[in-house]
Formats: structure tokens, sequence, C-alpha cells
């Protein structure tokens, strides 16, 4: 299997915990990926530590990025980043996204994901979706992103938070090309 390059961009939204448990599946799967950019809002920050209790977020072996670093290397198609995940996603980094405004690095790496046509995987908390959502979302698709909201199944009947989280990241993880030991139907 050949190792990846991606992009994790942290949202604003509520759902910190999909964010860590995220960053504690990719280290896990360490032999899988070279790089792992990481870039954070200041408001996925903020809610980190308001939901999680701590700041554990840069304690992560990723390389780290600030949010108007345009030098980053997934800043540009010819670093040749593969994925990228933005989770949790705001709605107002889809509408960013969807109307090509590319104001910080987290819209600039998603802009470059879809021009070089590579995978864009959004994770949107938010709930209900007004119609502006939902046609922002249709854009995105229609451009070649993945929308997969932040939907828990229970299947795999999960008795901690972590492992609720994890039928939504493993799912992302599935969808960016990762081999990963999950609850599968059927199996």
């Amino acid at each position: 299997m050949q190792q990846k390059k991606i992009v994790v961009a942290v949202g604003g939204s509520s759902g910190s915990i999909y964010a860590k448990v995220l960053f504690d599946r990719l280290q896990q799967l360490r032999e899988q990926w070279t790089a792992v950019g990481v870039v954070m809002s200041d408001n996925a920050k903020y809610n980190w530590e308001l939901e999680l209790g701590d700041r554990s977020y840069d304690q992560y072996p990723f390389d780290h990025y600030e949010k108007k670093d345009f030098m980053a290397p997934f800043a540009s198609g010819s670093a040749r980043y593969g994925t990228m995940i933005i989770c949790p996603c705001s709605m107002g980094i889809i509408g960013r996204i969807a109307s090509g405004v590319s104001d910080d690095l987290t819209t600039r790496a998603a802009d470059v994901i879809l021009k070089e046509r590579r995978k864009l995987i959004l994770v949107p908390r938010d709930t209900p979706y007004s119609l502006i959502h939902l046609e922002n979302m249709k854009r995105i698709t229609e451009a070649g992103g993945i929308i997969c909201p932040a939907s828990p199944s229970f299947y795999s009947k999960p008795s901690t938070f972590e492992e609720l989280a994890a039928t939504v990241t493993d799912r992302v993880l599935d969808l960016a090309g990762f081999d990963l030991d999950t609850y599968r139907w059927g199996e």
C-alpha cells in the first residue's frame, strides 16, 4: 500500500471528539502515511478546550500550521497531498469552499485539492441544514468533494463517546483509502 500525504483541517463546529478520535486513529495507522498536515481555526481550538477539557491537539506528532500560513506545502498542488479531511467542518467553511473563497489555509488547501482532482472529505456536524447549506454541499459534491456527515451508527453497539465517534471517523478513513480494522456490516 502506498503511503499517503494528507491534510486534516479542524473547523470551529462543535464536535471536537471527532477530530480527537481521527487524530488518535491516524497515529495508529502511522505506517500508512508519510505526512499529516494539520490546520485548526481559532474556534476549533476553543471548542476542543471547552468540549474535551485540554489542549492536547498540539501534542500529536503531525505537522501543525497556522490558519494564515500560505507557505504550508499543501497550499500548492505541487506538494502532492492526495487527501484533505475537514473534521468537523462548519457550514461557514463549506460556504467559502463552495464559493471558491480561499481566505485562509483551510479553504486554500480545499481549493487546491479540488482543482487537482484529489480527494476532499468534509464532515459537517451542524444540524439541521438550511437550503443554503444543502446547495453548498451539492456544489462541493458536483466539484468532486465528498460530504460525510457526522452521523454516527449504532449497529456496532458502541459503549463510549470515543467508540461512537469512531463510527464516523473510521468511515472517513475508509473513504480516504486507509486500510483499517473496524466494524464491517455482515462480517
